[in-house]
Formats: structure tokens, sequence, C-alpha cells
């Protein structure tokens, strides 16, 4: 059930009105079963998958709290007779016990995500590998069915076990309300991946009707819609088109169809987040903002400060620090120091952590060689950017340029760029075909199509384009109005008719300018597949 269809619309309108009919005290549990329903009709098998999850890490969080709420209490009333020794004895003997709870978990919940997402991946990649040592012979398929949002809830749940083993949050002790976090039905389809400290202080909470809240959540709806259907699912023809033949789309249908695809990505995934946190907002729930004006970014690094905030978080504190600070590394940063020099031992262990979160990082995003090539791509550009730093730092302070305009919106347009050109490896379906038509830039001799009509007939009419056109310039003009507030604040502040005209012409825009068409259904979310 896609968020823009209109399957989706009545359930959520359905959701809304029973919620708020609702006493407060239930309204988390009519969520709960909300969330069971949507699950159901995406794929009843699909709801093993995540019971499986929400059981063994409910389970294992509670037996970590209970452990170390057992080891508290034991030391406090045995902190007199207990040696220093014997103290520390007995609190790496506890550890191990929780270490043990919450390694086996995630052993689980990898483990199902890893069969469920990457076995054809393994087995085609073995394959390959028994074919080149002359093996006729092929491993078969497991063609398994991907349950709907798994890389999200998995992460969530991880993310979850591990604050409670380092005591940052305690455990939900009401399986159903933890049910209800892991399953929330509007961020199981392309996140945000919530944190249970943040989003628990809202999702369980009864909430009375407010005009205001379920207004505002509403017209965040409805701008998520118009990213979607008015943009993202029009210049899609564009790019099917564009990179279904390379043969014949290459040079400058190659360097256009990777604008139309970051445009694309940009109106499908973060049209899906307002949707989210727009009926979200509606209920009265705080969920995270997870993008922040990307494309106003002047570096790589800031970019991926911008965009998908809460994945980036996740590969941050779940993993880059660990790995960072870890027995092995630090023992390769002590090692260099001594056979190398003191800044190669400081640099190593940020490099290898790096190279461990963007390798998970691509892998995560799909079960591809492209996508760990996209994902290592990244991690060198910005190793490369880091080590580069103190030399633009002295130009710009030579010359004076962080002030400038015009400089930095060269340094926006470069990094726009730069991520234009990374997400290749994203639209194209394999790494050969990303570096052909990337190639294809420099050696063909085709960019008169750009200005001679060319372009109409890659599914996209001249209406096509000049609804794009003013999408688009819509987007950037919202983004760079937020930069000083709120966008609904400030419309909120202007007379009624202008309000009404305001909301009402978006409506409007989306039920006339969408891209329907005859049979209309609506295309799957780019993030769905993940």
């Amino acid at each position: 059930m896609l968020f823009t269809s209109y399957e989706f619309i009545g359930f959520a309108m359905l959701l809304l009105i029973a919620y708020y009919c609702c006493p407060k005290k239930y309204q988390w549990v009519l969520l709960l079963m909300f969330s069971c329903a949507f699950y159901y009709i995406a794929g009843p098998v699909y709801l093993i998958y995540i019971f499986i999850t929400i059981i063994t890490t409910y389970f294992a969080a509670c037996m970590i709290e209970k452990n170390a709420d057992r080891q508290s209490e034991y030391l406090k009333i045995h902190k007199a007779e207990m040696s220093k020794e014997e103290k520390k004895s007995y609190k790496l003997h506890e550890k191990h016990i929780r270490a043990g709870w919450k390694i086996g978990c995630i052993v689980i919940n990898i483990g199902i995500l890893a069969v469920v997402k990457y076995a054809d991946f393994l087995i085609d990649n073995a394959n390959s590998i028994l074919t080149s040592f002359g093996y006729t012979g092929k491993l078969s398929f497991a063609s398994l069915a991907l349950p709907l949002g798994i890389s999200f809830y998995t992460l969530q749940a991880i993310g979850y076990l591990i604050d409670v083993y380092r005591g940052t949050v305690r455990a939900e002790r009401n399986l159903f309300k933890f049910a209800l976090f892991i399953s929330f039905f509007p961020q199981l389809i392309q996140g945000p991946i919530s944190r249970f400290d943040s989003l628990s202080k809202t999702l369980y909470s009864g909430h009375t009707f407010d005009i205001k809240t379920v207004s505002y959540g509403l017209q965040r709806v409805l701008w998520g819609f118009f990213k979607k259907v008015v943009i993202a699912d029009r210049i899609l023809a564009g790019v099917q088109t564009i990179i279904g033949d390379i043969q014949t789309y290459n040079g400058a249908y190659a360097f256009v169809g990777m604008i139309f695809y970051t445009i694309e990505l940009y109106a499908d995934f973060t049209g899906g987040i307002d949707i989210t946190i727009g009926i979200a907002q509606s209920l009265g729930i705080t969920v995270q903002e997870n993008f922040i004006r990307p494309y106003f970014s002047k570096s790589l690094k800031e970019y991926w400060r911008r965009w998908h905030i809460s994945m980036c978080n996740w590969f941050r504190d779940y993993i880059f620090y660990p790995v960072s600070s870890s027995r092995l590394i630090q023992k390769v940063s002590k090692f260099s120091r001594k056979k190398f020099s003191a800044a190669i031992g400081k640099h190593l262990p940020i490099y290898i952590s790096s190279f461990v979160v963007w390798f998970a990082t691509g892998i995560w995003h799909g079960a591809s060689w492209n996508f760990i090539v996209w994902g290592l791509a990244n991690w060198f550009v910005l190793m490369v950017s880091e080590e580069l730093e103190p030399v633009y730092l002295r130009f710009h302070n030579r010359f004076h340029l962080n002030t400038n305009f015009l400089y930095r919106l060269y340094l926006i347009g470069r990094t726009v760029m730069l991520v234009c050109c990374l997400n290749m490896f994203d639209c194209y379906s394999s790494v050969s075909d990303t570096l052909t038509a990337f190639g294809s830039m420099f050696t063909a001799s085709n960019w008169h199509i750009i200005w001679d009509g060319a372009l109409l007939n890659i599914g996209l009419t001249m209406a096509d384009y000049c609804i794009l056109l003013a999408g688009i310039i819509l987007l950037i003009a919202v983004s760079a109005a937020g930069r000083s507030g709120g966008v609904r604040d400030k419309i909120s502040m202007k007379p009624y008719p202008v309000r009404l005209c305001i909301w009402f012409g978006l409506f409007l825009i989306v039920i006339i300018m969408g891209a329907y068409g005859v049979g209309y259904d609506a295309s799957q979310f780019i993030y769905n597949r993940f």
C-alpha cells in the first residue's frame, strides 16, 4: 500500500478520525492495530519477520537491563566487603553476559536481513567464481521476497538494543508498546530511523485534537504529494528511457539522465519523508527531520550531514565510533605511529572506520556491486577532501572567499554535480553500465541534443518540461525560504484568504498536474526497495 495510492489515503483518513474519537489512553493501542493491519496488507508472511525482530529485541533488552540493575544492586549491598579486583572481575563477568545477549540478538536480526536481502547476491557471485574455475553447475537462487521496510526497522531495533546496553535508555517493559515503536507504519516504508528516547516521548502519549497540529500535518503531507506525483513521477519517464538503453542514450543524454535522476531521487525520497512526518504530526507524534536543504551544501561532507540524517547518524553512532575506538584500531594506530609517523597513526583509524561505515552504507542500500562502489566512492572523495581541508582553508583565508557570494554559489554547484556523478551508481543497474555512461559524457559529441529538440523524444513533452521547471523553481524557493524559519509558520501569519489560496492552489496543482495517466497507480518509492 503505497503512500500515494487511493487505498493509503483512505487508510490514513480512517485512522485520523478513529484516533481522535478514541480515548487518549488507548490511542497507542489503536496505532499498533493500524500498523499491524498496514503490514498485513503488505504481505501476511512478512509479519513473521517483524515479529521475530520485535520479540528477540524486546527480551534481549529486558535481560540486559535486568542484569545491569542486578549488578548495580549487588555492588551497592556488597561494596564494603569486596576488594577492588573482585569488583573488577565481577563487573567484567556481568558485562560479558550483557554482551552475549546483545551480540546474540544482533546476529539473529542481521542474519534474517542478510538471508532475505543478500542471499541471491552471494549466490550470484559464487556462481561467477565457480564458472571462472571451469565448473558448469550453478547454485540455485533463493528468490526470497524482501519484507517491507526490513532494512529500516532492523537498524532501528539494533539501535534501541545498543542504547539499552549502553545505559542511555531504559528498556520498554510493555511488549506491545515496544512493538509499536518498531512497527509504527508511517516510517516503515522509508524511514526515518528513529531513536527510542526521541520517538517514545510522543508515540505513547494521548493527544487531544488540535486544529493547528492536524492542519500543519496535512499541509506537510500535501507538500510531499506535490514532490512525488508532480515532480518525481513525471521526470521518471525520462530517466527510465535514458538508463534503459545506454548504447542509444549516451554522452549528453547520460549527463541529462544523471541530472534528472538526482532531481527524481530528491523529490521522491523527501516527498515520502514529508508524508511520513506529516501523518505523524497530524496524530500529535514528533518524528525527526531527515533532510535539511542538502543541495545548499558547499561540500560532500556537509551534504551527508543534511541528507538522510537518521541513517548517517545511525552509522556514525553505532559503527564509526565503536570501530574507531576498538582495541584493534587503537593497536593499528599505535603501530603506525611507531613505524611510520604520528600523522599516519592519527589519521589511519579515521580512514579504516570510515571505510567500514561506507562499505556498510553501500551494502545496506542494495545487494549489488554498484551500491558497494557507490559507498566506497563517497568514502574516497570524503577522505581526499579531509586531507586537503587545510589547503582549502589557507586558500579561502588568503583570498577572503568565505564571504564571497559567487564563490559560495560555485561551491554549491560543485557539490551538486559531484553528488549527481556519484548517484549514477545508484541510477544504472551495474558498475560497468555506470562507467560506460559516465565515460561517454567525455567522448560522445552529441551535446546538440540539449537544444535541438531531441529531449522531447525521451517520454517527456514540452508541457512536462514546463511543469518540471516551475516545480523545481518552487522547490528551490521553498527551501531558501525555510532557511529563516518554518515556511508553514510564515504562511500561517498571512490573512485567511491568502492561506486558503496557497493550500487549495497546491491541492489543485497535485490533482491537475500530477503524473497520473490512464489506469494510474503511483510508481514505487525509490527507497521502498531498501
